[in-house]
């Protein structure tokens, strides 16, 4: 993602401050199983400037989850992802709808997000289903984490590999690393401010060693 030009900060504020009554109209429309979250990408370790309603237990001041991470790694190739399927860390599914904001220039700056729980649905559409003889609602394979910190964000990535592989990461060959980086790379770790330093040191090898594995990558590249 391109730094956002200060030129366009004022335009950047005016959406911002456009969105945030809309998304209380939003969430009272659809009820209380509904969460709106609007993402200001300016700020990445605090993306979370309002929120209504309460799914994922966001706030103000937290940080974007995985999904926002896809989003800002996408730049200006960022596109709306509706009605998709996630599962939160508790076990819940959610329905939820990612729409990237950009200023007048196009340039990505944020997000505006829909989390809906339909697990009560879920469980009412199994139920008929049976009864039915219908085939149930598709069941998210993935799960999200929603956490305002940032860290525990990318920590749960690394956690996910870690259980793929069934070893720490630091005992990882090179070629394990290599698949490690990229499925991290392809989450949008990476365009976070500061990001090479902290995954390098949890995967237990020096910011050169990364750099050269993401060069490594990066020729594979087409």
């Amino acid at each position: 993602m391109r730094e956002l030009p200060e030129s366009a900060g004022n335009t950047a504020d005016a959406v911002f401050a456009a969105l945030s009554p809309v998304i209380e109209g939003i969430a009272a429309t659809f009820g209380r199983s509904c969460e709106v979250v609007l993402h200001d990408y300016r700020d990445q370790e605090r993306s979370v400037v309002a929120v209504a309603g309460s799914v994922t237990g966001r706030e103000v001041g937290d940080a974007m989850s995985e999904i926002g991470l896809r989003v800002l790694a996408a730049g200006d190739d960022a596109r709306n992802e509706v009605g998709y399927l996630t599962r939160a860390q508790d076990g819940r599914v959610l329905k939820c709808t990612t729409l990237p904001l950009r200023d007048v220039d196009g340039t990505l700056i944020g997000a505006l997000c829909v989390n809906i729980d339909v697990s009560a649905i879920n469980r009412a559409t199994g139920v008929l289903s049976d009864l039915l003889g219908l085939s149930a609602l598709e069941e998210p394979a993935a799960s999200t984490n929603f956490s305002g910190d940032l860290d525990q964000v990318v920590e749960s990535l690394i956690e996910r590999a870690e259980r793929a592989h069934a070893v720490p990461v630091a005992a990882l060959g090179r070629d394990e690393r290599l698949v490690l980086v990229r499925s991290l790379n392809e989450a949008g770790v990476f365009a976070l401010r500061g990001a090479p330093g902290r995954i390098a040191q949890r995967l237990g090898i020096s910011r050169t060693g990364l750099y050269n594995d993401l060069a490594e990558l990066k020729k594979d590249t087409p």
